[in-house]
């Protein structure tokens, strides 16, 4: 189960991680500063098919690591659902924001988005909204547990990174500087899952305090 949780989080992540920089490479003019991920793959641009693609494979592969995980873990009751909020939100959110691309410029005013903006625009609220706080809860109840203290730490400062930034971007969502608080966002999320992936597979099952055999 431990290579499954690894490669799904690892590949997952990846995933990610190479689409987003392959949508702003193709795209003349494009700036990881002031514009969404999003926008590199909007409805209408050119080749950007395997982009969405590749952020829905990614999506299918890091809720399969957030609906395992938790089997690696202590059996804590919150830890599970804290795992399983993440693959929902997280991991099946960037499936639907996959299947439903932003309009060209990804403009926020729901007056003037199209019913898959609109779609895309729901599903990153809530994923923003309720991730950092996955990884924050997940944190704290990691952290009374001694054999966890290290990963709970971890996923406390990846959760109030993650939550800061969105409340920048949420503050300002026309800024001159969205892209970089999502990327930002995004890194300590995509970062927090490599971490728990690593942790696991080196660790083994003893992270929960169980012998690996």
């Amino acid at each position: 189960m431990r290579i499954l949780i690894f490669g799904a989080g690892i590949l997952g992540a990846l995933l990610f991680i190479v689409a987003s920089i392959l949508g702003g490479a193709q795209i003349e003019g494009y700036s990881l500063i002031s514009q969404f991920i999003s926008e590199s793959y909007a409805t209408g641009l050119p080749n950007t098919d395997y982009l969405r693609y590749m952020y829905i494979a990614s999506g299918v592969l890091l809720a399969l690591f957030g609906f395992t995980v938790s089997s690696a873990m202590p059996k804590s009751t919150g830890i599970k659902i804290g795992f399983f909020l993440f693959a929902i939100f997280y991991g099946f959110g960037t499936v639907v924001t996959g299947f439903f691309p932003c309009d060209i410029g990804c403009n926020p005013d729901p007056e003037v988005a199209s019913l898959s903006q609109f779609i895309h625009n729901t599903v990153g609220f809530l994923t923003y909204t309720i991730v950092p706080f996955c990884l924050l809860g997940i944190g704290f109840l990691a952290k009374g547990l001694g054999s966890m203290v290290k990963f709970g730490k971890i996923s406390i400062l990846c959760g109030v990174l993650s939550f800061g930034f969105v409340v920048l971007l949420f503050g300002n969502p026309t800024g001159s500087f969205i892209g970089l608080f999502q990327r930002i966002i995004e890194g300590s999320i995509l970062f927090w899952v490599i971490f728990t992936a690593t942790t696991v597979k080196t660790n083994g099952l003893k992270i929960t305090g169980h012998p690996t055999a």
